[in-house]
């Protein structure tokens, strides 16, 4: 079963909307998908993925069927279990069918190496794992013996899981990771009522959906931006969703098109590369309201290059992994350059000075704190948990300024967390790949800003006496970490020096060399 943090260091919830008031037993696979049938939504679209399209009531049927499945390989209410899958239907059916049975849910990212999947599987213990067979190969490199490993294709046959389980709203419903300043895989709890929160705050308030929206994006589902994006809100809200099981701007953009969708999710560099390479763009989201960016800053020439070529506006928006989706907010009518926007309804936000833990003025720099119906709880992580939970508060590392109307302003990060288009890497996960290579003495990561990504991995080596600096040996180093890791992680530069900065008493002083980036560019 799970381990949570001692309760005391749990951030302090608010529910300040009607809506977030559910009952004391709340399933949210009922909430997200029977609801809709007990409104006679059985016929209407629920899925579009290629030429196909799956409605609320096959929806159903696909999810009682693999929850029967489960339930006869031994899946309990409690048990977690890894979800290896594509940004496919399999994913929603087996996701949903996992809650259904009182079950929590591992997903993880498609490109996670062996060595990171082998960490997850020590942290949350889990009873299975389930994949897609294009994702088959780091699952049979896995360390563990005894973790019984299912193809998603397999889940069928005998009769269908019904009725969902009896589950308390604060049961856990699923466990996302993500990738801190420690480069340690932190698991993030979150429960039934969790998942229907972000619904009720966020999508209901900022988005304002009705069953006629089709929501589209290309962040993966096991991801919290893809999850919330592209199953929790459409489903929450009768709509329906368009999945795109591999992305390229020129396809994405064709899946907005062809489909007709109405609500985009994306990241500051998908948005610079359809506006570079597909010159049909305005015609081809002439069907979207709105374009959603998250994941790391919206850039103001983004921001204003989007709109000015498409004519829809991008709300740009911070949530985290801990938080479970957004949390501050651009809004339709009120977003600006350069502002990340306001506080999400249901969410409260201050910030405040680190050494102090109390409110800076606005219009000066402080770190951002964050309070709502959703918390960090990480799985068995006290040590981080204090971190992240200060006085009640979630405090997710963003430098952050309010201005006195209320808009948030974003500065910097204040830790190694590097985001890279939209995705978060811990440099130390990479310093520590880099080390295992015979040439690598010494080995720090930094994020360096870079036109396309925002930033980007820049490693500083300290080479073994045996070895000299080369293009070949920047390109070995490079692929060490690909093989070793998920690709997106890889250091995109390489600088060889003789010496590390360092404090005096030995560590390296990463503040120094991330400096320097900026100073360069």
């Amino acid at each position: 079963m799970l381990s949570y943090p001692p309760r005391e260091l749990w951030p302090e919830r608010i529910y300040t909307l009607p809506e977030l008031s559910y009952p004391a037993t709340t399933n949210a696979c009922y909430e997200l998908l029977d609801a809709n049938l007990a409104l006679g939504r059985d016929s209407a679209p629920a899925i579009h993925f290629g030429d196909a399209v799956i409605t609320y009531k096959q929806l159903a049927d696909d999810v009682t069927r693999v929850a029967g499945a489960l339930r006869r390989q031994g899946v309990e209410p409690g048990n977690c279990v890894i979800l290896r899958l594509l940004n496919r239907p399999q994913f929603v059916s087996t996701f949903l069918a996992l809650l259904r049975i009182g079950a929590v849910a591992v997903p993880t990212a498609p490109l996670l190496r062996a060595r990171e999947l082998n960490a997850i599987v020590e942290n949350a213990e889990p009873v299975m794992l389930i994949s897609e067979a294009d994702l088959w190969d780091e699952v049979e490199k896995l360390d563990s013996t005894s973790l019984r490993r299912i193809s998603v294709d397999n889940l069928s046959g005998g009769p269908p899981y019904r009725e969902c389980a009896p589950t308390a709203k604060d049961a856990p419903a699923i466990v996302l990771y993500t990738s801190g300043s420690t480069g340690v895989p932190k698991g993030c709890v979150h429960s039934h009522a969790d998942l229907l929160a972000v619904c009720d705050s966020y999508a209901r308030y900022i988005l304002n959906p009705t069953p006629s929206d089709r929501f589209g994006g290309h962040p993966t589902l096991a991801f919290a931006y893809g999850l919330g994006d592209l199953l929790l809100f459409p489903l929450r809200f009768g709509a329906s969703t368009v999945l795109l099981d591999r992305f390229s701007p020129p396809a994405f953009v064709e899946c907005l098109h062809k489909h007709k969708v109405t609500i985009a999710f994306c990241v500051p560099m998908s948005l610079r590369l359809m506006m570079k390479q597909v010159p049909e763009l305005k015609s081809a989201t002439s069907f979207l309201r709105l374009a959603i960016s998250a994941g790391e800053t919206l850039p103001p020439s983004v921001y204003t290059s989007w709109r000015d070529l498409t004519g829809v506006e991008v709300l740009d928006g911070i949530g985290s992994t801990e938080m479970l989706h957004i949390f501050i907010s651009a809004r339709p009518g009120r977003s600006r350059a350069g502002a990340t926007g306001e506080v999400v309804p249901g969410y409260e936000a201050i910030v405040i000075d680190e050494q102090s833990m109390q409110p800076v003025p606005d219009g000066t720099p402080g770190l951002l704190a964050v309070k709502g119906p959703t918390g960090c709880r990480y799985l068995r992580l006290t040590d981080q948990q204090q971190r992240y939970v200060r006085n009640g508060w979630n405090v997710p590392g963003d430098i952050y300024i309010r201005g006195s109307d209320g808009f948030f302003q974003y500065q910097c990060r204040n830790d190694d967390l590097i985001v890279c288009g939209g995705i978060k890497i811990g440099a130390p996960e990479i310093e520590g790949v880099l080390l295992e290579h015979p040439a690598v003495l010494e080995a720090a990561v930094v994020g360096s800003p870079d036109e396309l990504h925002g930033m980007v991995p820049k490693a500083f080596v300290v080479l073994q006496n045996a070895y000299k600096p080369s293009e070949e040996l920047i390109q070995d180093l490079q692929d060490f970490v690909r093989a070793e890791m998920a690709p997106y992680k890889y250091p995109r530069k390489v600088e060889f020096v003789q010496e590390l900065p360092k404090t005096s008493t030995g560590k390296i002083r990463r503040s120094e060399l991330r400096q320097s980036e900026f100073r360069v560019s």
